[in-house]
């Protein structure tokens, strides 16, 4: 029997997320009325003259009304959970999402770089470049903390490859009412991250620089920064 971790009030004023540029702001997001039960029929209303809206709003009903944000920059928080990848991520499977963000921007940036590197090696891409955007907000949620879990289960939803397990145990963990995870990072030595479950629980990001990540064909191994106008080598661990 697996025991939950136990939970733990985490407050960072600066949380960590880096997304692909070419994912622009959802603009309905960042005017949609306040009151968040009418907003299907904000968004069937207007797809009579935007054909196009279902696409870039994502599949709304996913959140509930009661979880949804809205305003300037809401969009970056509630993507994750209405576009969702068919293939899950560590602690979400392909019915539901997750907001990730890193306690800094060098985990953040390890995170995202190595996942990044997965798609293009799962797409089988040439060498090539990926702007990228960096948002930071605010995290004052209380969530189930791996760090201070003592349970043998810790290793397998840890697993730097497989999220089979780790995909399951959140979804219960989710069911369960939680908000979400607290854990260490696994691509960056001291690092820590957090998989949020529900958009009312994250502070709205604001975007404060652009990055650009250069995919060699196996790996990415450094990355451009636009505000020092400078490439970065990126080291293991």
């Amino acid at each position: 029997m697996v025991v939950a971790p136990p939970v733990r009030r985490i407050r960072w004023a600066a949380a960590t997320r880096i997304v692909a540029s070419r994912y622009p702001p959802i603009d309905l997001y960042e005017r949609v009325s306040a009151d968040p039960a009418v907003w299907e029929a904000l968004i069937a209303a207007e797809q009579l003259t935007n054909p196009r809206l279902r696409d870039a709003a994502g599949e709304i009903s996913l959140v509930r009304a009661d979880d949804r944000v809205s305003g300037p920059g809401a969009s970056y928080v509630m993507a994750p959970f209405t576009h969702l990848n068919p293939k899950g991520s560590r602690f979400a499977d392909a019915r539901c999402g997750a907001y990730y963000a890193a306690e800094g921007l060098k985990t953040a940036i390890a995170e995202t770089a190595y996942h990044f590197a997965r798609f293009a090696a799962d797409s089988r891409d040439g060498p090539r470049y990926e702007d990228m955007r960096v948002l930071v907000g605010r995290i004052d949620a209380v969530l189930h903390d791996l760090d201070h879990w003592d349970d043998p289960a810790r290793e397998r939803a840890l697993d730097p490859e497989d999220y089979t397990f780790s995909q399951a145990f959140a979804v219960g963990l989710r069911e369960g009412g939680s908000a979400g995870l607290h854990y260490p990072s696994i691509r960056c030595a001291g690092g820590r991250c957090v998989a949020v479950f529900r958009p009312a629980s994250v502070g709205i990001p604001v975007q404060t620089k652009h990055l650009q990540y250069h995919w060699d064909g196996t790996a990415v191994r450094r990355y451009f920064d636009f505000e020092d106008g400078a490439w970065v080598e990126l080291r293991s661990g």
